[in-house]
């Protein structure tokens, strides 16, 4: 059974940076897409970024451009997500999830984890 855990989010203050981790527990990590996604209260879900299996494929909201970097270490089964001169505006639960593509539909998904950014 696959299984996502994030971790790494916290309180920062704007400018600060976070290091979100999602670990992945199953089979064929290699293979899968992994995203990253973030809700905040009262907004729809957006996706911020996703990786592609080889790593090279690459997506990133335009509102996190120049700011987030994902990056996945195989070994590990975890995917990384850099997040650097937050805003108050990245405030949400931050989700990762294995997707079918990277603009695709995902069908697994961990439980979030809170990052808060304060003005």
């Amino acid at each position: 059974e696959v299984q996502l855990v994030e971790s790494g989010g916290g309180l920062v203050q704007t400018g600060g940076s976070l290091r979100l981790s999602c670990a992945y527990s199953g089979f064929f990590f290699a293979n899968t897409v992994i995203g990253w996604f973030r809700q905040a209260s009262g907004k729809e879900r957006e996706r911020v970024s996703c990786i592609g299996s080889s790593g090279g494929s690459i997506y990133y909201a335009d509102s996190v451009k120049g700011r987030f970097t994902i990056s996945r270490d195989n070994a590990k089964k975890t995917v990384f997500l850099q997040m650097n001169s937050l805003k108050p505006e990245d405030t949400a639960v931050y989700v990762c999830a294995r997707g079918s593509s990277c603009l695709g539909a995902y069908n697994i998904w961990g439980q979030g984890t809170q990052v808060t950014v304060s003005s």
